[in-house]
């Protein structure tokens, strides 16, 4: 039924290193996290009971349990997308059309070989969630119905993922479509909890969000509206999700062979001519005047040139800003309410005072903004790359400074919006009293920083990396997990409260394994002490910036440490690919890569 495709993927997949170097890595970080806990938790109060135990497996499962949801989340959709981008920018897709494979056994092959190393870390988790539970407060049964829960939520985002990757020609376009859908999902389902959506009851975000499904599964008690119904609210997401992965993939069957190949690709065949013998004899006899148009005129930076007045990225780059146009929308109705309505002002719990209830609409949206930047400017590489047209550009005249420069402006000025309307709540904000001046200032600057960092990490993640999926796993996975680590101290720091002093040991662990992870990242193939510095340095600087953002009135030094991380970062990452070009560009390949 799945065909040779998905066949060759699981004998090959375990034959590589990095199938279980992934499951070691994370099962190692996600309990590195429940040390981190028990660290903050011995350090805080006694353990004397059992009842300590259970309240501690109860926080426990609830930190470890949604960062797992999310990350295979993640994983599924960039893999699925990946996956099936690559084959269209290599001209394999076609090939593959031309065998006798299926629809069916393309489609589903595509996707459950996308899904074997997310079904490979959802199954290396499990024992650790059983560990979890041996500490009391949650069941082995909570443990399965989360489990399968994360497991069918990573296949409606791949077979999601795997749906726009046929249906859509460039690799940016794909994962920009699967990411700003999945986002849209969950913020039409948070529109829905807080009653904004008055033609559904606010019950139906927990049966149609898997966050707000698992949520209600880390309870110790049930509060669910749907505890009613056989297996609870859970249950029912699971079929759910089901669903959507059969829909989605029986689209994607049906569609296969009309949307691929692209009418790009198919040769046009001439128009014939009512009397060809006659047109000959007049081409022969008499002179025909062709109209030629102009010439453009070429800047002195033709890489510039062609990202900023071509269609280099295609003509549906339209699609995407209306859907970061709507989710921009929706960002402005919730800081509009929670100007309107005072809470965004207001101050009444002690959790509110740590994280603003402007925060949590502005920092997902940054988050996006960021992602896709970050998306684009890995894309701008592999394309040219996977176009067979980066040893030309090698070739030719073209300076170092010229590429890296008109590839970094040319992202930028492509993702205009996703720079400029982060910017613009950030005023709407400030004009509704809703910050000061001076932290409008540090705000502002920070997002170009962050900007710059996320558009020069893809760059270099594409420099380096000769494999397409690499590169954009890369790329797209450092600064994902970079966001997710720091929502994560935050959670934790939340959770935990306490000093500086008696909160950084426990988490050195974490921040020695970030540093590790992000020098892997950016500087195992082009190493030099800046990256070794800047990647070991983020961590530890990010940290501290969390700890100064959490004890108020710390702006400045907040801005300065992230200002100073990031930037360094930035340069870290620009000086080797000016000065060391040729290298920079993917030329080692290592054996992983070239199985």
């Amino acid at each position: 039924m799945f065909g040779p495709i998905l066949a060759r993927e699981w004998l090959v997949a375990p034959r590589k290193l990095r199938f279980y170097g992934q499951r070691v890595v994370f099962v190692l970080a996600l309990f590195s996290l429940v040390c981190t806990a028990w660290a903050l938790v011995a350090g805080i109060q006694q353990v004397r009971n059992l009842g300590d135990f259970s309240r501690f497996g109860v926080l426990v499962f609830q930190i470890v349990v949604p960062l797992e949801l999310i990350v295979t989340m993640f994983l599924a959709a960039v893999a699925s997308a990946s996956n099936v981008s690559q084959e269209k920018d290599r001209r394999t897709l076609i090939l593959l059309l031309l065998t006798r494979l299926t629809s069916t056994q393309i489609v589903l092959g595509k996707l459950f070989s996308s899904l074997i190393g997310v079904a490979n870390l959802i199954f290396a988790a499990l024992p650790l969630l059983l560990l979890i539970a041996i500490l009391g407060g949650v069941s082995t049964r909570q443990v399965y119905i989360a489990t399968a829960l994360i497991a069918l939520t990573a296949a409606w985002s791949g077979a999601l993922a795997n749906l726009v990757a046929f249906w859509r020609e460039k690799t940016f376009q794909t994962l920009a479509i699967t990411l700003l859908a999945i986002v849209g999902w969950l913020v039409f389902t948070e529109a829905i909890a807080a009653g904004v959506i008055t033609s559904l009851a606010p019950e139906w975000a927990e049966l149609l969000s898997p966050i707000r499904a698992l949520w209600g599964i880390c309870l110790p008690i049930p509060t669910s509206a749907w505890a009613e119904l056989p297996g609870g609210a859970a249950f029912a997401h699971c079929g759910l999700a089901l669903l959507a992965s059969v829909l989605f993939s029986g689209i994607a069957i049906l569609r296969l062979r009309v949307w691929n190949p692209s009418r790009q690709l198919r040769p046009q065949a001439p128009e014939p001519d009512e009397d060809y013998t006659q047109a000959s004899q007049e081409v022969a006899t008499e002179k025909r005047s062709w109209k030629v148009r102009a010439p453009r005129p070429m800047w002195n930076n033709p890489v510039l040139w062609r990202e900023m007045r071509t269609w280099a990225y295609g003509r549906k780059l339209m699609l995407i800003r209306l859907a970061y146009f709507a989710l921009f929308a929706a960002a402005v109705a919730g800081l509009y309410w929670s100007v309107s309505s005072g809470v965004a002002l207001q101050r009444s719990r002690l959790a509110d005072e740590l994280i603003p209830v402007s925060a949590r609409i502005l920092a997902p949206f940054f988050c996006v903004s960021f992602v896709m930047i970050n998306a684009l400017a890995v894309n701008s590489i592999t394309n040219e790359r996977d176009g067979q047209a980066l040893d030309l550009l090698l070739a030719t005249q073209i300076t170092p400074p010229q590429f890296l420069f008109g590839k970094l402006l040319g992202v930028l000025y492509v993702t205009k919006e996703m720079v400029l309307l982060p910017l613009a709540l950030l005023g709407y904000l400030w004009w509704q009293g809703g910050m000061t001046s001076e932290n409008l200032l540090f705000c502002v600057l920070g997002l170009l920083v962050m900007d710059l960092f996320s558009a020069m990490l893809g760059i270099h993640s594409g420099m380096i990396n000769s494999q397409s999926r690499t590169a954009i796993g890369t790329s797209l996975g450092t600064l994902f997990f970079l966001f997710l680590g720091i929502a994560t101290c935050m959670m934790i720091m939340i959770s935990f409260r306490g000093s500086f002093t008696r909160q950084l040991p426990p988490f050195l662990a974490i921040i020695l394994g970030g540093g590790t992870g992000l020098y892997v990242a950016l500087g195992s193939r082009n190493p030099s002490p800046a990256i070794a510095l800047a990647a070991f340095g983020l961590p530890f600087l990010t940290f501290f910036a969390i700890t100064s953002f959490i004890l108020r009135n710390q702006e400045l030094t907040v801005f300065s440490v992230i200002v100073c991380a990031y930037g360094f970062a930035t340069a870290a990452m620009i000086i080797p690919a000016l000065s060391e070009f040729d290298f920079a560009m993917g030329k080692s390949k290592s054996v992983d890569e070239e199985g």
